[in-house]
């Protein structure tokens, strides 16, 4: 019997693909996806912790998803997964009472059993345990998707770094690196189903350090091997760590055509005493030493990090030292955000919290220099010829979007049956968002030219 399912995904790319494989477990039930949560069968919000307010904003939709269930009789099962649901636990439950289900990232390919384990018992279930190896052995069996160009592959989960801002270690534990072998077979079922690109996916992905034959593999060896792969053509990875981008990992950059010419590393901040307190383990110059290596080993490559402003204690002189980090590195793109305390972690607790003004104006002028950055970026990219993968048809008749290897989206005319190619187009404009071009004709290419920022 078909009933839907309604999932809302919060955060970050983890949670995209979490969500993803939610809609694989739940297949075999007999659930179909739901673009409405009003007529759906169950309903799962997907959490993320990291946002600022993120309980709260959780527990209003809850609210609106408790007057939907009462006004069908009750007739519909409502979910919390994700990071907020690992770290509420069996409080989402007493607060309200509408909820049926909470199951922590660990856990949520158990959902047949608990979703069965909820209708016989008069109680909400809750599930938080941290079985992350049991969760991966379960997935790997599972199907891959149909249809999609592009794919997210886990392959780390968990952080050991404890940032003092950071929830990541109590909502999603320890560092735990998947098994060599099951990363690799499910890139392979991907590469059966039409995919060509792949990003692998972890808290701190190049801490990566699973099972292989010999023992435990690294980042650049999984790499390598996902690049034998065949149909897999283009490897990204995210989101790294300064301190574990090792030697080997650079190299590969360097040698490996498959391993595009994108690194996302954060810094969180440009001020050496502010990466202290907030326990990153690296200072400016390790950072900046980093970002030389990767340079040299590709010169054309495009930068993107994460920044943090008004963090307890930073003074108007530390955060100018962020932007003169901006400046020297020329960030191709960048995730901002003003700290906000999040319940339990070192930080939330310190007594030289910023004004809320004070963090507005900061990050006003870190995106303003963020987006300057990104416009010269782009604007040298007017004139090279870039190879595209097709992902979709676009907004146009006859028009299609794909990526260019540095991540940017590229809007051409081409036929639709280019979807899931790689061509080579001349880059003719830059949009606000975007970049536009004229498709060659060519199938596989190569990037030429190449550009600093």
């Amino acid at each position: 019997m078909t009933k839907t399912v309604h999932i809302k995904t919060y955060g970050c790319q983890m949670n995209v693909y979490d969500s993803e494989r939610m809609r694989d477990v739940l297949a075999p039930l007999g659930y179909v996806e739901s673009d409405v949560a009003e007529t759906a069968d169950l309903v799962i919000l997907n959490t993320c912790h990291i946002r600022e307010k993120a309980a709260e904003k959780v527990y209003s939709e809850l609210g609106k998803l408790r007057d939907m269930k009462v006004a069908r009789g009750g007739d519909m099962l409502i979910a919390v997964a994700g990071c907020v649901g690992q770290a509420e636990g069996s409080e989402i439950t007493r607060r309200n009472k509408a909820v049926d289900l909470v199951v922590g990232p660990q856990n949520y390919h158990r959902l047949p059993e608990l979703l069965k384990a909820r209708q016989s018992s008069s109680k909400a279930i809750v599930e938080t345990e941290f079985a992350v190896a049991k969760k991966f052995e379960d997935l790997a069996n599972r199907p891959s998707p149909q249809g999609a160009v592009s794919a997210f592959l886990t392959i780390q989960e968990g952080c050991d770094k404890f940032c003092t801002f950071c929830v990541v270690p109590y909502t999603r534990g320890a560092e735990f690196s998947r098994p060599m072998g099951q990363i690799l077979a499910e890139a392979e079922k991907l590469a059966a189903c039409g995919v060509r690109e792949v990003t692998l996916l972890g808290q701190n992905v190049n801490a990566y350090r699973g099972a292989g034959d010999n023992g435990p593999e690294n980042l650049a060896r999984l790499v390598a091997l996902l690049s034998q792969t065949h149909g897999i053509d283009r490897i990204r990875y995210v989101t790294s760590h300064p301190r574990d981008m090792d030697d080997d990992l650079i190299a590969a950059h360097a040698s490996n055509e498959k391993l595009m010419p994108y690194l996302h590393l954060p810094i969180q901040s440009g001020n050496d005493r502010i990466l202290k307190v907030m326990n990153r383990g690296h200072d400016v110059a390790h950072y900046m030493k980093t970002i030389d290596k990767v340079k040299k080993a590709r010169p054309d490559i495009a930068l993107s990090g994460d920044f943090i402003v008004g963090f307890p204690g930073e003074t108007d002189a530390e955060f100018e030292d962020t932007l003169k980090v901006v400046e020297e590195v020329g960030y191709a793109a960048a995730y901002t955000f003003k700290y906000s305390p999040r319940p339990g972690t070192p930080a939330a607790t310190r007594d030289d919290q910023i004004d809320e003004a004070v963090k507005d104006e900061r990050l006003q002028r870190l995106q303003a220099l963020i987006n300057q950055k990104t416009k010269t970026f782009n604007a040298a990219c007017v004139g090279l010829i870039l190879p595209v993968l097709f992902e979709k048809p676009g907004r146009q008749e006859g028009q299609l979007i794909g990526r260019s290897p540095y991540l940017q989206s590229v809007h051409v005319a081409a036929p639709a049956l280019r979807i899931g190619q790689i061509a080579d187009i001349t880059i003719k404009a830059v949009g606000p968002n975007s970049l536009s071009g004229h498709y060659e004709g060519a199938v596989e290419s190569h990037i030429t030219g190449a550009f600093a920022v």
